[in-house]
């Protein structure tokens, strides 16, 4: 056993608070539990932040995971706050809740007096000093844009790292890269990027290519670029023993298609104490590691980040995926929530993980696919599928020991589920790429708890097995095994939602029983939304523009129904330096749909147009509709979508 030698003797800050009126809380990611947060007093552990290496980790478990977030959330009816404890050192958070408002025992009979809901919470840090924000919302937007204030904001991801992402442990050549490529075509199945793990590497050493596997990787760029596809291998953050591996020489081999993933960077280290680094280990300037290990991957992204923007001489966005961060990643990237076991409790855990990371800033998030390790069956893999498509970052990921899982290699009726599932997203990145532009501009999450959009909802405060998609779509994946009915909670009594599968419609405040068949992803539409789509999707995201933009309007109880499109070349910061960007908004008022710029400072030239138009909730048509008089008068033509 290695022993911790406190050089600097005892070094740890603490502090309490009370959050009076509150009885729920969310945050302090990564935690593979659920998403409120529990009472410390009645589980075995206060939840910890220490970034480890935690293989098929467990769940309903407050042990610290791959990443930190030390961000607590509370809300209640009047008021959503944020409590940021800044400290990169091992910390420990106690939850207590007090008693919801009760009878006072010794109080006379007849007279009652109530105890007010309060929490409690203990911050408890090995080393550092006492730096805590707390944000007075009061609402939840407003709570989301302070942070960013302080932490920094969503990267805006380049459109092809929002397509879906085909990874293994590993893919085993140049030859078996491009029939995994080509069987993507073959299948009718899009996607955007293939992923090499660190088999591909010269013995492990990083910014190499093993020279029998891998002979021509700029040749296998190329042929993946040819179809507007990418690369991306892996860089872990350790250093191979070997005074022979030149780093004075670029990464040959390498293109402007290739992107990187950091991985093991919490960071892992196989003999060391819990598997990563020593605490008493010395960084340059003299600082001990227990002083920052939750910033140690952070500073691995930020430097690949870095890496990347040199490359292209700071014009193009780079795109890495990160498997430890703390607050603040969300400005290099993506993460995802690690070394994930093809189980249904698995499927079910990713998703209020993945709201807990939304809620604190890390909203470029996913989880492996089918898991990590182990082998799904085919029945569990499409649902993943199928909820893996409804989450930000999507990606198809297994270890080498497990068999492999091409979404072709189960039959017929399992890949037609699939290839549904994602050209659905493809279809759907429009939207997806809107909310991320509000997400890099104010700091609201693409997914969103319930409780997020419904506030004053106090039965959405708990709800972790749906989510909103922006405020316009609200979905509930399938986790669990052979059902045939899955109760989907729509929220709100003056509320309308719209099936997007059937184009039913249905009140509010209720509890609806849906029926379910392989092929069913439970996704309604909220009335008073307009949702941009492609009418196609082609083999990757580079296509989209070939297809037009139809528009879902859903008709609230009013006749109303708001949205916004955001559009850009996809790719660089020209959005940012030359305001070469395009944003529009489309209202429905009293039967008129108007499309109006919503940001006059951008300017974007692009040919994509609105192609067709179903309305949801139109009960009857008095008159047939026509184009404003002035404008350029293609032929208009209506479908009874209603």
């Amino acid at each position: 056993m290695i022993a911790d030698v406190f050089n600097l003797g005892p070094s740890s800050v603490g502090m309490d608070l009370s959050l009076h009126g509150f009885k729920h809380t969310y945050g302090l990611p990564e935690h593979a539990d659920t998403l409120v947060l529990k009472d410390t007093r009645y589980v075995t552990e206060a939840y910890r932040l220490y970034n480890l290496d935690v293989f098929g980790y467990d769940i309903n478990s407050r042990l610290g995971l791959y990443g930190s977030v030390p961000f607590l959330l509370a809300h209640k009816l009047e008021r959503t706050a944020g409590v940021f404890w800044l400290n990169a050192s091992e910390t420990l958070v106690d939850v207590k809740y007090n008693p919801e408002p009760n009878e006072v025992q010794d109080e006379p009979p007849g007279k009652k007096s109530k105890i007010s809901p309060q929490t409690d919470v203990r911050w408890i840090s090995e080393s550092g000093t006492i730096d805590c924000f707390i944000l007075l919302g009061p609402t939840a937007a407003q709570v989301f844009s302070q942070y960013a204030q302080l932490t920094g904001y969503q990267a805006l991801p380049p459109l092809f790292s929002l397509g879906y992402h085909q990874c293994r442990w590993n893919y085993e050549d140049e030859a078996d890269v491009k029939a995994v490529d080509a069987g993507f075509d073959l299948h009718g199945i899009p996607y955007d990027v293939i992923w090499l793990d660190i088999e591909h590497t010269n013995g492990k050493r990083y910014f190499t290519w093993d020279s029998q596997l891998f002979p021509n990787p700029a040749e296998l760029q190329h042929h993946l670029q040819k179809k507007n596809r990418k690369l991306v291998v892996i860089s872990d953050p350790h250093i191979k023993i070997d005074p022979d591996w030149q780093f004075t020489k670029l990464f040959i081999g390498s293109t402007e298609s290739l992107f990187v993933w950091n991985d093991m960077n919490e960071p892992s280290v196989f003999n060391g104490p819990e598997q990563t680094m020593p605490k008493d280990a010395v960084h340059h300037g003299g600082w001990e590691h227990r002083e920052l290990h939750n910033l140690y991957g952070f500073y691995q992204h930020m430097a690949t980040f870095e890496g990347l923007l040199t490359r292209s001489g700071g014009t193009e966005r780079p795109f890495i995926l990160s498997r430890s961060f703390f607050a603040g990643s969300q400005r290099l990237g993506a993460i995802w929530t690690g070394d994930n076991v093809a189980t249904w409790e698995y499927l079910k855990i990713s998703i209020p993980m993945l709201l807990s990371l939304s809620l604190t800033g890390i909203q470029f998030c996913g989880a492996d696919v089918g898991g990590f390790v182990q082998d799904p069956d085919p029945e569990l893999l499409v649902r993943w599928y199928q909820a893996g498509a409804l989450q930000p970052f999507f990606r198809g990921h297994s270890a080498k020991m497990t068999k492999r899982r091409e979404p072709w290699l189960f039959g017929d009726d399992v890949t037609s589920a699939i290839r549904s599932a994602v050209q659905d997203r493809y279809r759907l990145l429009p939207y997806w790429y809107t909310l991320f532009h509000q997400a890099h501009t104010s700091a609201l999450p693409p997914i969103r708890p319930l409780w997020v959009e419904f506030p004053s909802d106090t039965s959405m405060f708990a709800v972790e097995n749906q989510y909103m998609i922006g405020g316009a779509l609200l979905v509930c994946p399938v986790t669990d095994p052979g059902v045939t009915e899955v109760k989907v909670l729509l929220p709100g009594s003056d509320e309308l939602w719209y099936d997007t599968n059937t184009a039913a419609v249905h009140n509010g405040a209720r509890t609806l029983d849906l029926p379910v068949t392989l092929n069913t992803v439970p996704v309604f539409q909220r009335g008073g939304t307009v949702v941009p789509r492609r009418a196609g999707c082609g083999s990757s995201t580079a296509d989209l523009q070939q297809h037009p933009i139809t528009l879902t309007v859903a008709l609230d109880s009013k006749g109303n129904a708001d949205g916004f499109l955001y559009l850009d070349d996809g790719h660089s910061f020209s959005y940012r330096d030359q305001m070469q960007f395009c944003l529009r908004r489309f209202t429905m008022r009293a039967g008129r749909l108007v499309n109006s710029c919503a940001n006059d400072q951008g300017s974007f030239d692009l040919d994509d147009k609105v192609e067709s138009v179903v309305i949801l909730g139109l009960n009857s048509l008095k008159r047939k509709p026509k184009l404003k008089p002035g404008v350029k008068r293609p032929k208009v033509s209506f479908c009874g979508n209603y």
